[in-house]
């Protein structure tokens, strides 16, 4: 059931009320239209909330029950004094207006921190699986989660914040030729990604007005829905780490699966270019892992046997050391 057939739903039950509200007088008709402009005011009304987050409003709604639990506690010991009724009356009055103010104020305040709030306890069974991975925009333009779809290598639910799809669009439509490109290329990738039969992946309406940073909105989701983010940026993945998200990095997981070689191992490589050091050449394995040769510049464009002296492991990746083997 859409949103339209609701409204219509609506729409016409309340004309149905005004009719039978007003039939006994003989104004049916006019119990109709009334009806109507009952129905329609309100859902202006729901169309103007739609900034309105249910997280917002389920917090305001706590801190709201929360005030007048506390008016009334407040208001019962003022009645404990010798103050008579009107009084009374208007200190009861002005209690709940305060409490109700303050409850809500503080409750949207601290919308974030309150995890008994009944629209945000997920109830699911004890074997079904809860892991929930959002996409950030580097990781859907870097397009390498495309093939970690297509292995089954992802469980669980994957979610593209609306966020993110937005900032992945304003990319897109850049005047500069390569955003605009990184920007389509990403669109074609989420395209593909969402026709992959098995995977469960939806787009989540949530948004933080009280920051811009798509990076911090990413974040504050995390902690909101206990998700992983799945990302290619190292700022994001130090960042979401201190704070205890856990961050799943397709470069790390790349390099940690690239084939582990040892001093003294021998391979065939093709020498590309020249080395930073006096008369070093530089080649790659067939995953981008660069290979340093020593004494080897007189020799580039050629395939040589080296052997492996030993292995540099860095934040960039992974660099391997040989020399020529006579």
């Amino acid at each position: 059931m859409n949103l339209l057939l609701v409204r219509l739903v609506f729409i016409l039950g309340s004309m149905f009320i005004g009719f039978q509200a007003l039939a006994a007088n003989g104004s049916g008709l006019t119990g109709m239209f009334i009806g109507l402009f009952v129905a329609l005011v309100l859902i202006i009304l729901e169309a103007g909330l739609r900034k309105v987050s249910v997280k917002g409003l389920s917090s305001a709604v706590f801190g709201l029950i929360l005030g007048l639990i506390m008016a009334k506690l407040v208001g019962d010991a003022f009645s404990l004094l010798a103050i008579d009724p009107a009084s009374l009356s208007r200190i009861r009055v002005g209690l709940t207006l305060a409490f109700c103010y303050l409850g809500m104020v503080i409750a949207l305040r601290g919308k974030d921190e309150f995890n008994i709030i009944i629209p945000y306890v997920r109830l699911r069974r004890q074997d079904q699986a809860g892991d929930v991975v959002l996409l950030d925009t580097s990781v859907i333009i870097d397009g390498r989660i495309v093939d970690i779809c297509k292995t089954r290598f992802l469980g669980g639910k994957v979610i593209i914040p609306k966020f993110v799809l937005r900032e992945l669009q304003q990319i897109a439509d850049s005047t500069d030729p390569i955003k605009r490109q990184r920007g389509r290329r990403g669109l074609e990738i989420l395209n593909t990604i969402q026709k992959e039969p098995g995977m469960d992946i939806s787009i989540h309406e949530q948004d933080f007005s009280e920051t811009t940073e798509v990076d911090a909105k990413l974040v504050m989701l995390a902690k909101l829905l206990d998700a992983k983010i799945l990302t290619v940026d190292f700022n994001l993945n130090r960042v979401a780490s201190i704070q205890g998200i856990k961050v799943l990095n397709i470069n790390e997981l790349a390099n940690a699966l690239k084939p582990v070689v040892f001093p003294g191992e021998q391979m065939h490589i093709k020498l590309i270019k020249e080395g930073k050091e006096h008369n070093q050449a530089i080649g790659y394995l067939d995953d981008g892992t660069m290979v340093v040769v020593e004494d080897a510049r007189r020799l580039i464009g050629q395939d040589v046997q080296v052997a492996v002296t030993s292995v540099l492991q860095t934040q960039a990746g992974r660099m391997i050391f040989t020399k020529l083997e006579k």
